[in-house]
């Protein structure tokens, strides 16, 4: 059993209220799972938001193990993964059996504390590794040994066996960004060979709207409307970053609370998804991006307005011919 001090970083996996599963999604899950199970650890690879980290933990919660969660971080070292020497213990013994002689004996011993990856592997459970490649290569490459030889080399100062045999049960999960990303290293060829890498991209039409609405409670026109228009910038590939569903999640969301309605508030419509979409395709705010933007947010909004009143026009009337 896990001691009292490791319990305080497992996570119990549980199923996401608003997690939306689209045929997309099912399909995609159901392959990362079979690779799960026949003994392979899994890496969604993709941009930034494109659903990579709520990937993770739904399969996480498929396979139904404890979750222990690491964020890659440029500063850490091995030790940050599998533990250390984190503290001391001190023991003093004052001896005054002879009133006029004083003996003193002070001893410190070493504490060695586990780390998340180290409880992981040691207890079986389920290893979901946010953004690793932001960690630093050298940091990573306790990894080998532990995803091909299910073995965890230990450092002397652990005090028990030089080895440590991961659990039958340990499966591993992780996410990253594309290469050229600010802050990504590049993955060592034989940690990358060790697992099955699915390349994640951005959703499909109904799973974007569906996932903008179940995060916003919008209705399913308007979020129509915003999705449309954030898709028709990320297809024009005039930005300098295409927007994510992200982006439709932030101006649904504000819709939804100001009580807005696209086509009613136009104007105040149009400004909010100029600044969120300024905002989420550009890195530095050029104000070359913020006027292409600007021009092909208008250009969608006024076609996508057009669009809906020509429909319901059409749709009254073909009702009054009935």
């Amino acid at each position: 059993m896990p001691k009292i001090d490791e319990l305080s970083v497992v996570l119990e996996p549980t199923a996401q209220p608003d997690f939306v599963e689209t045929d997309y999604v099912k399909r995609m899950v159901q392959r990362a799972h079979a690779y799960i199970g026949a003994g392979f650890p899994v890496h969604f690879r993709g941009p930034s938001g494109t659903g990579k980290t709520t990937l993770a933990l739904h399969l996480a919660h498929k396979i139904g193990r404890p979750v222990i969660l690491i964020h890659g971080d440029a500063e850490f070292t091995t030790s940050d993964l599998i533990g250390g020497e984190h503290g001391h213990h001190f023991q003093k013994v004052v001896d005054n059996f002879i009133h006029t002689v004083h003996k003193y004996e002070e001893n410190m011993v070493k504490r060695w504390m586990d780390n998340r990856l180290t409880i992981a592997c040691k207890h079986g459970f389920t290893l979901v590794y946010d953004e690793f490649s932001r960690s630093r290569p050298e940091a990573n490459n306790v990894l080998l040994s532990i995803l091909q030889e299910k073995i965890m080399d230990m450092p002397a100062g652990r005090g028990e066996d030089p080895y440590l045999k991961v659990h039958p049960d340990f499966t591993a999960i992780f996410t990253s960004n594309p290469e050229e990303y600010a802050g990504v290293n590049r993955t060592q060829d034989a940690l990358r060979d060790r697992m099955i890498t699915m390349d994640v991209d951005h959703f499909d039409y109904e799973t974007e709207v569906r996932i903008a609405r179940a995060k916003s409670g919008l209705s399913r026109k308007d979020t129509e409307k915003v999705v449309n228009i954030v898709r028709g910038l990320r297809e024009s590939e005039k930005s300098e970053f295409e927007p994510t569903v992200r982006a439709s999640i932030m101006i649904t969301r504000t819709l939804k609370q100001l009580g807005l309605k696209p086509e009613r508030d136009k104007e105040v419509f149009g400004e909010m998804c100029q600044d969120i979409l300024s905002s989420a395709t550009s890195r530095v705010g050029s104000k070359t991006n913020q006027k292409r933007v600007r021009k092909i947010v208008v250009d969608l909004i006024n076609e996508g307005l057009t669009s809906t009143v020509v429909r319901e026009e059409k749709e009254e009337m073909c009702h009054e011919a009935v």
